[in-house]
């Protein structure tokens, strides 16, 4: 496990710092994501690092920017450390997906794809449980 995982963890909530999936309802530990890839220059401070489920984590990759076709813009994906959740997304009480209300949530929201099926269904399920949102 990372070493720094306890910080990075209780700092965000124990929530994945993208699609705010709980923790709790996995069987193991989320992982500590590079915002900026360390292939990209990205360092191992603490602004630099992120909680994130392993389905965020793998879609994100390296990327920084994506193209969002309502501005026709490259913009960067969301920066847990930079914005603010809640200014970027909102969810959708009855159909439980994830909107990006900004060209940042967005773009985030097609590249991570935060409401694959599989992601609308759990998250349905924490929902009920009362761990979503």
């Amino acid at each position: 496990m990372n070493p720094r995982y306890p910080f990075v963890a209780e700092r965000a909530g124990q929530r994945c710092e993208y699609c705010h999936a709980p923790e709790a309802v996995f069987n193991f530990a989320f992982e500590v994501e590079h915002i900026r890839p360390r292939s990209r220059g990205g360092e191992d401070s603490p602004n630099n690092l992120a909680l994130a489920c392993s389905a965020c984590n793998l879609y994100k990759s390296d990327t920084e920017i994506g193209w969002d076709d309502e501005t026709a813009q490259d913009v960067p994906l969301f920066h847990p450390r930079v914005h603010i959740w809640e200014e970027h997304f909102s969810v959708d009480l009855d159909s439980v997906a994830i909107n990006g209300t900004t060209p940042i949530g967005r773009v985030t929201v097609e590249l991570l794809q935060l409401n694959r099926p599989r992601h609308l269904a759990a998250r349905q399920r924490w929902m009920r449980l009362g761990l979503f949102p």
